[in-house]
């Protein structure tokens, strides 16, 4: 069995998808990506306190 990777689980959005998102939405999302990092964490994967809305705003300024 291959390795899971977060790439493996995570759902991307676009700087335009991300501004659709109702702040319950947003909530929902950073709860179900936090709960994906403990998951990882337990099974092996290390990982560092990420801020998800920062990553997304970040990774719009790289597409540009």
């Amino acid at each position: 069995m291959d390795s899971v990777a977060f790439e493996d689980v995570a759902v991307n959005f676009t700087l335009e998808e991300w501004a659709l998102l109702s702040p319950s939405q947003k909530k929902l999302y950073r709860d179900v990506m936090q709960e994906t990092f403990r998951n990882l964490a337990s099974i092996g994967k290390i990982w560092e306190d990420h801020d998800i809305e920062d990553e997304h705003k970040n990774q719009g300024r790289k597409c540009r």
